[in-house]
């Protein structure tokens, strides 16, 4: 259990968040949540002891261990990769070591056998024996060779250390499991491992995490970072999310009765408990949820951005042509004659195990690349708007104001109708004429959906859309482009936009598989193929 008091925490006399009383349980996950910049990560930090409190103490009982996720790849470059993932448990690495040393020794004493008995001891009660079978079965799950357990790390690449650094975060039972982003460079089989695994595990395990997807299965909890408060409410994203917004839109009708208000959030909160359950995890949150009284349910004041796309035309029944496209970049043939005819109404994830793939097609068909062979041609009624994943070009070295940058676009480029489009991207006050070369990589993200809602286009290629974003865009992007009528084609790491947005899934390497289905349904797919 892990008891936070009265914690409060200030950078230059600013408050990020203040008289914080929360208590982590075993056998629950917590989600942790909040905009960009809200303090997620230092909440984290704060829980681990890395970082001191202003006010008040983060409690841990002496005899529980805590496991973090490290965030630096190149820590354990002199090490091999089974201690690497052994070091997840220091007590137990240093009894190895100091096992090993004394039985190294040329003149073994009566003392070395002594202190070598309570090593061996202690390494039984440690489960040291078990120790190397239980580090492969980690990297394994995770999809790393259990030959790898040799190597060093230093000759791994970047996702090979992402998987053995979050292998030693899990290795050992440890009590507590604090992880910031661990999905992030996973491939979708590691996700899906960590996501049972997590789901069934004893101990208490709070995370941070983009990923909404992953968030719903493993959470029972929500963690909202909101205003300088942090509030704990039952059930997991998807919960807290929709709740929060039934509850904000009766806040605005004031004029309905307490007892109505009452009945559809009690409603609501039931047929949310009658969701099938697929783990001992979603079994406790529907008990949770049973219990839940209407006062414990999420009041946020969090702001979401804007995100509609309106088409000035639509578009013809020819949309798209692609025949027997093939590119080499740097010696490497990312492209293999990719061929495919896009129908109206398709709204396509493609999917490939290199990246670059992807990003390649999508600058062939917007005509920044030209493909080594192979042809495509849109239907003379469309009009694309493409979101690339490096928007660099559009801010580097530009001085112009938001609102200016955004008036190039803009058929109406009076300031009162910027302003007010602005400000539903959350850009208000004197923010709008801050210069863009500026911006975090959130905001350049935002006026760039910005820029593509101006032109009206009836095809949209987005490139990555949900990079940089905090949830509550993430969230307001995903309903823009489910809620859109004309046609899409996108990649994405976010499981849960590919599945909400996706009609049809196209693989542009492997098997080359082009379904209409959702992306789970290829996924199932898939794993058939493959048995």
């Amino acid at each position: 259990m892990i008891t936070v008091s009265n914690v409060s925490l200030n950078f230059s006399g600013t408050s990020l968040f203040k008289d914080v009383n929360l208590k982590f349980t075993p056998e629950n996950c917590y989600g942790i949540i909040g905009a960009n910049g809200a303090g997620k990560s230092t909440f984290l930090k704060i829980l681990c002891g890395e970082l001191e409190p202003s006010t008040g103490e983060v409690i841990i009982p002496p005899t529980v261990r805590m496991s973090v996720l490290k965030q630096d790849h190149f820590a354990y470059d002199d090490y091999s990769v089974l201690d690497t993932v052994i070091l997840g448990n220091p007590k137990l690495y240093q009894i190895m070591k100091e096992k090993d040393a004394l039985y190294e020794k040329p003149d073994f004493s009566d003392e070395d056998g002594i202190r070598a008995s309570e090593l061996e001891t202690e390494f039984a009660e440690l489960n040291g024996w078990e120790a190397e079978s239980d580090a492969s079965k980690l990297i394994q799950g995770l999809g790393l060779p259990e030959s790898l357990l040799y190597a060093q790390m230093e000759g791994l690449t970047g996702k090979e250390k992402v998987k053995v650094l979050l292998a030693q975060c899990l290795f050992g039972n440890p009590d507590i499991i604090l992880m910031d982003e661990p999905t992030n460079g996973l491939d979708i089989d590691a996700i899906d491992w960590l996501e049972n695994f997590l789901i069934d595990y004893p101990g208490t395990v709070i995370v941070v995490s983009h990923d909404r997807h992953f968030l719903n299965n493993v959470c029972t909890h929500t963690v909202d970072i909101d205003y300088t408060k942090i509030k704990m409410y039952v059930g997991n994203y998807d919960f807290w999310y929709q709740s929060s917004q039934l509850i904000q839109r009766m806040i605005k009708q004031q004029n309905k009765k307490n007892e109505e208000k009452a009945k559809e959030l009690q409603s609501f909160i039931e047929r949310f408990s009658a969701n099938k359950s697929k783990s001992k995890q979603a079994t406790a949150r529907k008990k949770l949820l049973e219990k839940l009284t209407i006062e414990e349910m999420p009041a946020s004041s969090r702001r979401y951005p804007f995100i509609g796309f309106a088409m000035d035309r639509e578009a013809g029944k020819d949309i798209l042509a692609v025949d027997g496209l093939s590119k080499t970049i740097d010696g490497v043939k990312v492209l293999d004659s990719i061929t495919f005819r896009l129908n109206k109404g398709d709204k396509v994830a493609f999917v490939a195990e290199n990246e670059i793939a992807m990003t390649t097609l999508f600058k062939i068909l917007m005509e920044e690349l030209e493909p080594d062979e192979g042809s495509f041609k849109w239907g003379v009624s469309t009009t694309q708007s493409y979101f690339p994943q490096d928007n660099s070009r559009f801010f580097d070295g530009c001085d112009l104001s938001i609102v200016d940058w955004m008036r190039q676009y803009a058929k109406d480029q009076t300031e009162t109708y910027l302003r007010g489009f602005l400000g539903r991207m959350l850009f208000s006050g004197d923010d709008i004429f801050k210069p863009v070369k500026v911006l975090s990589g959130g905001e350049k993200v935002r006026c760039m959906f910005s820029r593509m809602m101006l032109f009206g286009s009836n095809v949209l290629v987005l490139d990555q859309p949900t990079n940089h974003l905090d949830l509550e865009s993430i969230t307001a992007v995903n309903n823009g482009l489910e809620d859109f009528k004309g046609n899409i084609l996108f990649a994405s790491h976010d499981h849960e936009f590919m599945q909400t947005v996706a009609n049809r899934i196209i693989e542009l390497d492997g098997e080359k598989i082009d379904r209409v289905c959702t992306y789970d349904e290829y996924l199932e797919y898939k794993k058939e193929r493959n048995q």
